[in-house]
């Protein structure tokens, strides 16, 4: 990707985003004895995001059969992340065998489904993705402890809907634009493979935070501006406040003090 489009892709990221990532979170991350904290953990962000997605469908779109398709589809990959059953180089085989059919009784539509499931599909892709460059570098998979950072942001989710979905939607656009912003940080610190493996993940990460924004938008039917603010507000101070967990979406580290 060259200069001015990744400047230009980045544009609406970063003033969508209320902080950029601090440097010392970057430093921390670019740490050559780190790397298999991130990897593991991005391993990881992209199969939860992957199961957000399937939730918001499974839960208010798809009838019962599809919804089952959805559950098969990604089973062998939660199979292998929580217990580690399975070759994971048999993952990318795996595809979506049924058409998805929106329940007769649901209040959304076919672009929610067409959207997350294209999600869906973009994050597994990336999950198996993560796992060869694990492979590359030697870098045996190991179970990882979630960070506070999606549940920082979903406490404040409302119980009501569709304000829920339109929430949760909003949340979905912060952690896929914070995934982007956090790609392009690392990615010039990392040796070239590494790298360039970051920056092919940002086009589709930054489409990811605006179909999100675009479907709780639609879904409103009103201006969101305020909650997508307040959202953005939680978002940065989990980003910018002390972080005692380093992961991929962690805040402030702790830096270890000198013996």
């Amino acid at each position: 990707m060259k200069e001015l489009e990744l400047t230009k892709l980045l544009k609406p990221i970063n003033s969508f985003l209320r902080c950029a990532s601090p440097i010392e979170w970057v430093n921390e991350a670019t740490k050559k004895e780190n790397l298999p904290v991130i990897l593991r953990d991005h391993l990881v962000c992209e199969l939860k995001a992957a199961q957000s997605a399937m939730f918001l469908i499974r839960r208010y779109v798809v009838d019962a059969d599809s919804s089952k398709a959805l559950l098969d589809w990604l089973k062998p990959y939660e199979d292998f992340t929580y217990r580690h059953v399975g070759n994971w180089r048999e993952l990318e085989k795996l595809k979506l065998k049924k058409l998805m059919i929106v329940k007769s009784d649901g209040r959304y539509g076919q672009d929610l489904v067409d959207k997350m499931v294209l999600l869906i599909r973009e994050e597994l892709h990336h999950f198996y993705q993560v796992l060869e460059m694990m492979s590359v570098y030697d870098i045996k998979y190991e179970n990882v402890n979630s960070s506070r950072y999606a549940k920082g942001m979903l406490q404040y989710v409302k119980t009501h809907e569709p304000d829920a979905l339109i929430d949760k939607l909003i949340c979905g656009a912060y952690i896929e634009a914070r995934s982007c912003e956090r790609f392009s940080k690392i990615a010039p610190h990392l040796d070239k493979k590494l790298g360039d493996f970051y920056v092919s993940l940002l086009r589709s990460e930054a489409r990811h935070y605006q179909d999100y924004l675009a479907l709780a938008e639609s879904i409103a039917g009103k201006d969101i501006s305020e909650r997508v603010a307040f959202f953005g507000e939680v978002e940065a101070d989990l980003i910018c406040s002390v972080d005692h967990d380093f992961k991929f979406h962690s805040g402030l580290p702790v830096l270890k003090e000198l013996a």
